[in-house]
């Protein structure tokens, strides 16, 4: 039986936050969740941008490999357009936005993501973590300098690595292709639902039995009785066998849902390269915007080195590249050369007959032939017609070959 999606979309401001900056968009073979940052005339337009852009994709592929790859250039040309933004309007100078999405292509679901919003995926009981946060405390996590429990806690967990904005001209993206299977169930939600609600709460709410719409309305609920003090964003997808193929209408929420606005405060000051990579805290006890101001220099060291790592990583990727591709010429140079070096031709030189080594081309300045064996036939002693057959050479497949032709000439010459 042939399986359709069911899917539902929700966002909610929170608790604490005056404005939504995280936007969501569910469509017919894409679902996305984007979570804008970057302070109260910033975050809802970046969202509101990138998920604009993006879904752009929402259509059928022909594969799941050309759904990956639409998917990422959207990704990267909607981190091109909040740049054009920047630049167009400094006001929103600091602005950025995480992204997580999916693309589906019959029983494939190519993933796009950056940032620390997050795809789950329920299946036969279990629930798994799809993408890998790109935040600092996942750093330390990986690295096993801290465990995953000292991180749900770690005074700096909203300082961010990688996000789309007017940070990076080239953002790393992560992406995969994945199977699916009739009764699964996506998640994909922003950090206002993954930093407040554990995940055997999670886990909980997908299991429930609920169709999508009231899952997702549960689970913003669950998020909100614990307090919710960021946005929070929540997308469902069911694989479906119900034999129900219905489409249901694309929906867009939170920021995206809104025409977009830039009203830039007056004098508002440029952030910072460290600030532009935070989440406002998640302790505020107000809904202005603010942004972790670090104690210490720690994580600005990791910051550094990671952009060190990076630029390295890019300079050995070009010196590589640029390494091969003249390796590549070269070789093919000696190995033309060696080519032309095994034929030879009879011509004259100084008015005598003489066997050249090569063929009579050149590179530049580079004869790709030169005399081989000189004789003692003067041109001048061979019959008319064979003069002007040495004057326009004669080729020769090999140097007997050349040396039987200069034979012949030899026996011309004395007639």
């Amino acid at each position: 039986m042939a399986t359709h999606v069911k899917s539902a979309a929700l966002s909610n401001v929170g608790k604490i936050r005056s404005n939504n900056q995280d936007s969501g968009y569910a469509g017919t073979q894409l679902f996305v969740v984007a979570d804008g940052m970057g302070g109260h005339a910033g975050g809802d337009v970046a969202s509101a941008i990138a998920i604009q852009r993006i879904r752009e994709t929402d259509r059928a592929y022909t594969s799941p490999g050309d759904a990956e790859f639409a998917l990422q250039s959207s990704l990267i040309a909607a981190n091109q357009l909040l740049a054009e933004t920047v630049f167009e309007h400094q006001e929103l100078t600091g602005m950025g936005t995480t992204v997580s999405a999916l693309l589906r292509v019959g029983d494939s679901m190519a993933i796009a993501h950056i940032g620390d919003s997050r795809i789950y995926l329920y299946r036969e009981g279990e629930l798994s973590q799809i993408t890998a946060d790109h935040t600092f405390v996942q750093r330390l996590v990986d690295s096993g300098r801290i465990t995953p429990e000292e991180a749900a806690v770690h005074p700096r967990r909203s300082v961010l690595m990688r996000v789309l904005g007017d940070v990076d001209a080239a953002p790393e993206i992560d992406t995969a292709i994945l199977g699916t299977q009739p009764g699964d169930r996506w998640l994909i939600c922003s950090d206002g639902l993954s930093s407040y609600l554990a995940e055997e709460r999670v886990k909980k709410g997908l299991a429930a039995g609920l169709d999508a719409d009231e899952t997702a309305r549960r689970l913003v609920k669950e998020t909100l009785d614990h307090g919710a003090p960021d946005n929070v964003t929540v997308v469902i997808v069911d694989i479906d066998e119900s034999g129900d193929s219905s489409v249901e209408p694309p929906v867009t929420v939170g920021s995206a849902a809104t025409p977009l606005t830039f009203e830039g405060a007056s004098g508002r000051r440029p952030l910072r390269l460290p600030t532009i990579l935070l989440h406002p805290l998640k302790v505020a006890t107000t809904p202005e915007d603010s942004h972790f101001e670090p104690e210490s220099d720690e994580y600005l060291a990791e910051l550094i080195a990671e952009d060190k790592r990076r630029r390295r990583r890019r300079r050995i990727t070009w010196l590589v590249a640029l390494v091969v591709a003249v390796g590549a010429l070269v070789a093919g140079l000696v190995l033309t050369y060696q080519w032309t070096q095994d034929h030879y031709y009879v011509g004259e030189q100084n008015g005598t007959v003489v066997i050249y080594k090569g063929v009579q081309q050149s590179i530049g300045p580079i004869a790709l032939s030169s005399v081989y064996e000189g004789t003692s036939i003067d041109v001048d002693d061979l019959p008319n017609y064979t003069q002007q057959s040495v004057k326009d050479t004669i080729s020769a497949n090999s140097l007997t070959e050349a040396r039987a032709i200069v034979e012949r000439l030899a026996d011309a010459s004395t007639q």
